[in-house]
């Protein structure tokens, strides 16, 4: 089971019209788009990854390597893909009707549909935040050690210890220390968010999904959450999902952008947003379409 629930019900983003389809990678068809900055060996390795529902594909031929302790957004109009990419990262779309997948995905080397591989394993090593705080229905010190309890990692009065260093960690503990046996839905939003976030962390994750995490919070919750993001690495590798794209120039080194159903262009988020190699690309980032 994952230590994070998500929402119920979850809904497959819109695909878009089946043209033949078109990546960065065939040639003779779209240049291809710059490498992504190699500082590091792929963490997580999307290899001739092709995702649908039913009959129709979300997104086709994806080559992506994430590469590890780095912050990589990844970005594109809606119905692009760029959700079910990040919830088949950690097999969230498994049960989803009609999802289905080829190619691979590689976690360190191995395959993440491999007959060894346990989902509950997979998803503490590859932890995710969603788009709107979902604390668990109990205290907001149960809530940080619910994923440390499954998993048998800590008992007794360590599971204290742990909460209090991850609520510091993500700057709640001034906020909660005198209320950890408090319901969590008496937080405000952006302070639920954060006791996801210190939740998803306590089980070290080598690996951190954010899918849209701010979205749904104010100016102030959203400068919080974005500097901690900033701090988790290279700790930690993270892939943040944003339509935001002042957000993704602030904190990500590498940047994906995803439009019809396929990658069109993967490198340093500065040069993204400064130099693109494809127009598709520069319109997006320049606000001309998306």
């Amino acid at each position: 089971m994952s230590t994070e629930a998500g929402p119920s019900g979850p809904t497959p983003e819109q695909a878009a019209p089946q043209p033949p389809v078109v990546t960065a990678t065939q040639p003779g068809q779209v240049p291809r788009a710059t490498a992504p900055p190699a500082t590091g060996e792929a963490v997580v390795n999307c290899i001739d990854l092709t995702l649908s529902f039913g009959t129709r594909a979300v997104l086709s031929d994806l080559q992506i390597p994430f590469a590890g302790g780095r912050v990589t957004a990844i970005l594109g109009p809606t119905g692009s893909g760029k959700s079910t990419l990040l919830r088949t990262l950690n097999r969230l779309n498994d049960k989803v009707s009609g999802y289905g997948h080829q190619g691979d995905v590689l976690l360190d080397g191995s395959s993440i549909w491999g007959a060894h591989v346990e989902l509950m394993a997979l998803r503490r090593k590859v932890g995710m935040l969603f788009q709107r705080p979902n604390p668990f229905p109990m205290s907001i010190m149960d809530n940080v050690v619910a994923g440390v309890k499954a998993h048998k990692m800590a008992k007794g009065g360590e599971l204290k210890e742990i909460a209090e260093r991850r609520l510091r960690e993500v700057g709640l503990w001034d906020a909660v220390s005198g209320r950890l046996k408090d319901s969590p839905f008496r937080l405000s939003g952006g302070q639920q968010q954060l006791l996801c976030l210190a939740r998803t962390l306590a089980v070290d994750p080598d690996v951190l999904l954010l899918d849209e995490p701010t979205s749904s919070l104010d100016p102030m919750a959203t400068e919080s959450i974005e500097a901690l993001v900033r701090t988790l690495v290279p700790d930690l590798t993270v892939i943040i999902v944003t339509h935001n794209l002042a957000q993704a120039r602030r904190v990500s080194d590498s940047t994906v952008f995803l439009n019809k159903g396929r990658l069109v262009e993967h490198g340093d988020t500065q040069q993204i947003f400064e130099d693109p190699v494809q127009e598709e690309t520069a319109r997006y980032v320049t606000g001309r379409f998306g």
